[in-house]
């Protein structure tokens, strides 16, 4: 979820690659060292693009009959493509959206697609690991522990009966929580003999767990080594030391797993405390994607929610308060790479058409300074003129409280403070002379293009339905998302970059052999 709102992802399908224009939660990206294989097809890519480049200097001169294309340069043919001229505006039909509620009150979106005989349920809480304090203060990997449990057994089944159910039925059922939300997730094929016993086993699990303190300890105690290896990972050193830094004591400040502290004290009562508090149908909303009739939907979602306690929602969460000025973190690692995390406090998720507006600006002004393809302007500069590192880019990660805006990449340890002083010339260059039209218009072609892949699947439009959903969006979110698109300007793009990045004040973390900044101070 955000997330982990939960609102950072290689090149992504449009809606996720920006994150602040429909996303969904997601893991942090990596920034791990890619194998000599990968490095081989990213010089190779990289050779070929520069040559592109090249052969594209004289375009007009090559727009003429197909005859003249050398096809034994099949990088320079692609300049000579004339039928790309011609294109005529895209026209997107979005999947039309059912919305209604249950008796219980829970809101439900629904999507009818009958192309395959599969449904897709995504029953979300306002619930993540942000809610862990208030079960017991520090305790932290309450609501991560609530989630992995919940799949080890309910009612009359024990662990062992429950992964024989789901497997003989050839579903998948599973329950994740990031820093904002709780998701039960279910797929199965639609036919009555599948999908019925599938939400008996699914009410089960959220009705009825078992909570098993034998399994508990199991966990604890597998989770607790999981804790340990991070600390042989730079980048969850990074990350997490990030959100310290970021957060303070803001609920989004620790890891959704919880901490080599606050893991073996976690108890069966305080997941149950947790259930009865966040697990409730107050709390709750379900998007629902397949081949169903609406009455079918209706019936399914009150199966799942009649067993659900009305409950309260949850309270408001805090905002955060940002940094005022520059803070430099490094953590010693024994390699010869640094890791590096810089960003700040970005913004929430918007749910006004005002500020989904400046959402959209800024995804349009950050692809082109920081997205992840080679046409992003960190990654022109850092990797491919400096040859810093092997990839860098950055996002915004929008959730109901302020979320963060990260950059991150790795680059040598000898090289890192020139690759940080680089990476800040970029960003503080972009912001003072802003982006070009012809950077924005290409971007904006990107994201329309690519926007019909966002719901090319089941699994893409439930993604969707259960973010807007979540945020209490309106269908229209969906359906004037070109027309978003289409609203950006250029000055609004440049404008919206300089309000929202303070690069004079932004958080750094290294992880690393050597302190970039030990020289520095020395000399000061």
């Amino acid at each position: 979820m955000t997330q982990n709102s939960d609102l950072l992802q290689t090149r992504e399908n449009a809606l996720n690659n920006a994150n602040t224009l429909i996303s969904m939660p997601a893991a942090k990206p990596s920034y791990k060292k890619p194998s000599y294989l990968r490095i081989g097809i990213l010089l190779g890519m990289t050779t070929l693009a520069m040559n592109a480049q090249a052969d594209t200097t004289n375009t007009d001169e090559y727009r003429g009959s197909a005859a003249v294309v050398d096809t034994s340069a099949p990088i320079a043919a692609l300049s000579k493509l004339t039928s790309l001229d011609d294109t005529t505006p895209l026209k997107v039909t979005v999947p039309t959206i059912q919305t209604f509620r249950t008796q219980s009150g829970v809101p439900v979106r629904f999507v009818q697609t009958t192309t395959l005989p599969i449904v897709d349920i995504d029953l979300r809480f306002n619930a993540g690991s942000a809610r862990d304090g208030s079960i017991r203060t520090e305790g932290f990997g309450i609501a991560n522990m609530t989630a992995t449990m919940l799949t080890q057994g309910a009612k009359d089944l024990d662990e062992n009966a429950f992964t024989r159910a789901v497997e003989t039925l050839g579903i998948n059922l599973n329950s994740s929580a990031y820093k904002d939300m709780f998701i039960v997730s279910l797929r199965s094929l639609s036919d009555d003999k599948h999908l019925l016993p599938a939400i008996d086993l699914m009410t089960q699990m959220l009705s009825e767990p078992t909570f098993d303190d034998d399994i508990l300890a199991r966990n604890k105690a597998r989770l607790l080594v999981g804790l340990q290896q991070q600390k042989q990972d730079p980048n969850s050193l990074a990350s997490i030391a990030f959100d310290q830094a970021l957060y303070g004591e803001h609920p989004y400040a620790h890891p959704s797993a919880g901490t080599l502290e606050s893991v073996p004290s976690i108890d069966k009562q305080q997941l149950i405390d947790f259930k009865n508090r966040y697990l409730v149908a107050a709390n709750a909303s379900i998007a629902m994607t397949g081949n169903l009739t609406l009455d079918q939907a209706k019936n399914l979602a009150e199966n799942i929610t009649n067993e659900l306690p009305t409950g309260q929602p949850a309270a408001d969460l805090p905002e955060p308060k940002p940094l005022n000025q520059a803070q430099h973190i490094h953590i010693p690692f024994p390699s010869t790479q640094t890791t590096i995390l810089m960003g700040q406090l970005g913004s929430k998720r918007a749910t006004n058409p005002k500020d989904q507006q400046q959402q959209t600006n800024f995804a349009v002004g950050n692809e082109v300074m920081a997205g992840g393809n080679f046409n992003a302007r960190l990654m022109t500069e850092v990797r491919q003129n400096l040859g810093y590192t092997y990839g860098i880019s950055g996002s915004m990660n929008p959730m109901l409280a302020r979320g963060p805006y990260q950059i991150g990449f790795a680059t040598r340890n000898d090289k890192a403070l020139a690759a940080i002083d680089a990476s800040l010339d970029v960003i503080t260059n972009t912001l003072d002379k802003g982006i070009t039209s012809s950077e924005m218009r290409l971007t904006t072609d990107n994201l329309k293009n690519s926007f019909p892949m966002g719901f090319a699947s089941n699994t893409g439009i439930n993604g969707l339905l259960g973010m807007m959903n979540f945020y209490q969006l309106p269908n229209s979110y969906l359906t004037d998302y070109i027309d978003r698109i289409d609203q950006v300007k250029l000055a609004g793009v440049n404008q919206t970059l300089r309000d929202t990045l303070k690069p004079e004040d932004f958080l750094i973390v290294t992880v690393g052999q050597d302190d970039p900044w030990k020289d520095k101070k020395t000399k000061k």
